[in-house]
């Protein structure tokens, strides 16, 4: 049985983790520590649907979770990672953070876009980053997993093919994404149900978001030149899952059909990837509570533009899924344990 330790439960992300990894048939639930030193709380107090597991929430102590541990995941906001993560990884056990601290991999990038100094640079290049349908091989290697974002998710995942095989521009990206509420953070959640709800809006609009460097790096590697975009997310009035559409300028006449079928060679031995037949499009409803991303094509022929569009559950691939998934990964275990 694989020990497992979790610091931030109090989250989505944890909460998710916790649900999924009570499915796994390979691993024990070792630790549970908060993200501040605080007092113990029985798990049951903090979540009465997971009452079937006596394990208490511990405040956070890194040498009590290292010795309880094979891997310990991180699901805590943004900055706190990287003060945490080498004493973790100096106790040799594997990590696999949620949050961004360890997906970019220079750290003035990281600086500028996220408002803190990184005080672990040295781990930015071992960190792998944890989009299996990417770098399954690395992953299988990797002692620190950096989780990928889940907006960067729905568009990498969406994007990949088409500019694998170098069919469309690289410096003309826009993207239009939509996420439920969940996606914000707990806190955030709760302000919007009481004081928006049923709201439907953008933010961080004009280049300012976050996972845009995230997004860029990625797509960025797999072409092989830089690669810029317009980023625009936008709030809807559900708790749960995510859909990006993207549009790609295509460098020459391609049919939908053959769109279609380089999608599914490139992602035919993925478990959690669904390209869908010419005429069918995603839906967040067939993703929600899944690890499953589906992706829809459509070529505009009058402007010679592909349409890509991606749906995926923003707490479960977009995060916690693919964590486990990355896990799985990791420890040579099936891909799908714990996720099915």
């Amino acid at each position: 049985m694989i020990k497992i330790g979790i610091i931030g439960i109090t989250g989505f992300t944890g909460e998710e983790l916790l649900k999924i990894l009570l499915k796994h048939k390979n691993v024990k639930i070792s630790v549970l520590q908060g993200r501040t030193s605080s007092e113990v709380k029985p798990l049951k107090q903090i979540y009465p649907n997971l009452s079937q597991i006596d394990i208490n929430c511990e405040p956070l102590d890194i040498k009590g979770l290292s010795d309880k541990c094979d891997v310990v995941f991180l699901a805590l906001p943004h900055r706190i990672s990287f003060e945490i993560v080498p004493e973790i990884i100096k106790a040799g056990k594997k990590v696999i953070d949620l949050s961004a601290d360890f997906r970019l991999n220079d750290g003035q990038i990281y600086e500028k876009w996220y408002g803190s100094k990184h005080t672990a640079t040295h781990l930015l290049t071992e960190a792998v980053y944890g989009l299996p349908e990417i770098y399954r091989e690395k992953i299988k290697k990797a002692k620190l997993i950096a989780n990928p974002g889940c907006y960067p998710t729905s568009v990498i995942l969406a994007c990949a093919p088409a500019m694998k095989k170098n069919i469309v521009e690289s410096s003309s990206l826009i993207v239009d994404s939509k996420s439920g509420i969940s996606g914000a953070g707990r806190k955030a959640a709760e302000e919007y149900f009481q004081k928006e709800h049923p709201n439907f809006r953008a933010y961080n609009i004009g280049g300012i978001h976050r996972h845009i460097p995230e997004i860029e790096q990625e797509l960025s590697k797999v072409v092989g030149e830089k690669v810029v975009l317009t980023f625009t997310p936008h709030i809807i009035p559900i708790e749960r899952g995510m859909l990006s559409t993207i549009y790609l300028d295509l460098k020459k006449k391609i049919s939908t059909a053959d769109i279609i079928s380089l999608y599914s060679e490139f992602y035919k031995n993925e478990p959690f990837v669904r390209v869908l037949k010419e005429g069918e499009l995603p839906s967040t409803k067939n993703v929600v509570n899944t690890n499953f991303c589906e992706i829809g094509l459509k070529v505009d022929d009058r402007i010679n533009r592909l349409i890509v569009i991606s749906a995926i559950d923003n707490l479960i691939k977009g995060a916690s899924g693919q964590a486990v998934q990355n896990m799985n990964i990791m420890f040579n275990l099936g891909e799908e344990e714990g996720l099915k």
